[in-house]
């Protein structure tokens, strides 16, 4: 288990884009893709690889969204997953670090991760289970593995938050496997971790951008079509296997992210070993977004302001 890092390594690495889910540092007075407007199946508008890279304690990663290839898609800023069977590349994991100003959504898919915060929370994250945290005014957590051999795979998705809400009181929901939904298709099954699909809600709520966040397994061959908000930015990443997406069956391999256009409908049919996809939408915040290690912010001035919170013991509580 790795030690700490101090506060001035951790600030020096922040300043750098370092730590897990730190993304990159970047500035924009414009979000990435416009929302969607016409009532048609959503063509694949742009397909990223995910990019290999290290953050934490020297974790390692891919990174989907918080890259040169896709710096934002509004309200989404940062997509990693983790996916290794060996220790050395996860196990020292992410001790303590700030965050300020979004939210994080970590998803376990197998393994176990274990958090814990600077106000007294811990919890365990374990297969199947998800964590939405709402950072707010500011956070200093820990994630940590809890297991020393075998498959630790995750994601962590970071969702931006509007600028009336970005000092507001940091809270979590963390939901266990066994209150997720289940729906079976005759293209496969989706677990509904957010918003709605076949009937069932998600067991995430109070989020200002109206997620849906669907874990969507394809048989082979199986064809799935989802309605989603004509406003919303919406993406797929592919976990496993590979898919055709959108009217013109543009395939998607494992480890690749595709951004979705302008439509209401998500048209994916499974490749000849079947898929398992991620599938993530909300409406956009379209504010400037100033981020710069484990803050997000609207201006450099806030960055400036949150970095003096944390150096001076007032980024808690606020």
């Amino acid at each position: 288990m790795a030690t700490k890092l101090s506060r001035r390594a951790l600030l020096a690495a922040a300043e750098g884009g370092a730590l897990w889910m730190a993304g990159c540092r970047a500035s924009s007075d414009a979000t990435s893709s416009a929302p969607a407007r016409s009532a048609e199946a959503r063509s694949v508008a742009q397909v990223v690889p995910a990019q290999a890279t290290r953050d934490g304690a020297g974790v390692a990663l891919r990174r989907a969204i918080g890259s040169r290839l896709l710096p934002l898609l509004d309200p989404f800023l940062l997509l990693d997953e983790i996916r290794s069977e060996r220790a050395d590349e996860y196990i020292k994991g992410f001790p303590d670090h700030p965050h300020r100003g979004f939210e994080t959504v970590t998803l376990m898919i197998d393994g176990a991760m274990e958090h814990r915060d600077s106000v007294g929370n811990q919890g365990r994250l374990v297969s199947g289970s998800v964590q939405w945290m709402t950072a707010g005014r500011g956070i200093v957590h820990s994630e940590m593995p809890k297991q020393e051999r075998g498959l630790l795979w995750g994601f962590q998705l970071w969702v931006n938050l509007p600028r009336k809400l970005k000092m507001s009181a940091p809270r979590y929901q963390d939901i266990a496997p066994a209150r997720i939904p289940e729906v079976t298709t005759g293209a496969g099954f989706a677990r509904v971790l957010a918003g709605s699909f076949g009937g069932e809600t998600g067991p995430v709520e109070g989020i200002v951008v109206a997620p849906t966040m669907l874990d969507l397994t394809l048989s082979p061959g199986g064809v799935l079509e989802h309605s989603l908000p004509a406003t919303h930015n919406a993406f797929v990443f592919v976990m496993m296997g590979d898919a055709a997406l959108g009217p013109e069956g543009r395939n998607v391999a494992a480890r690749e992210l595709a951004v979705l256009g302008p439509g209401n409908t998500l048209v994916a049919t499974g490749g000849s070993e079947g898929a398992r996809l991620l599938l993530v939408a909300a409406e956009p915040i379209g504010e400037p977004v100033a981020r710069r290690g484990p803050f997000v912010m609207n201006t450099e001035e806030e960055l400036d302001q949150a970095f003096e919170d944390y150096r001076s013991g007032r980024l808690v509580g606020g």
